[in-house]
């Protein structure tokens, strides 16, 4: 009998890596919406590797997942600012036309 035993790999001695998962929702809402859809999807895939026997594509996407919500936290800062400065620029400028009706 040619029977051939699939046998998953032996887990590590190690808990599975974090998922991110909170941070990239939180990222997601507050922050920039595309960018933590994909810390989203990184961070869903790592307890399903994880359990599949994947251990570095698990590791892969827990570094992804923070890395993308690091970036959608940097984007909505950025974001955030510019339109900040927008706003006040704006609000200088309207200050300036109460002094153009005077010219008339």
């Amino acid at each position: 009998m040619n029977e051939v035993l699939e046998q998953r790999p032996t887990a590590p001695n190690e808990p599975p890596p974090q998922n991110y998962l909170v941070w990239a929702i939180l990222a997601t809402i507050l922050c920039c919406l595309p960018l933590g859809i994909v810390s989203i999807v990184f961070a869903a895939q790592v307890n399903s590797k994880w359990q599949s026997g994947d251990y570095t594509g698990a590791r892969l996407a827990s570094k992804n997942a923070k890395l993308w919500a690091l970036i959608a936290l940097i984007a909505g800062i950025v974001v955030a600012g510019i339109f900040s400065l927008f706003t006040v620029f704006v609000g200088l400028s309207g200050i300036g036309l109460e002094n153009l009706d005077s010219w008339n």
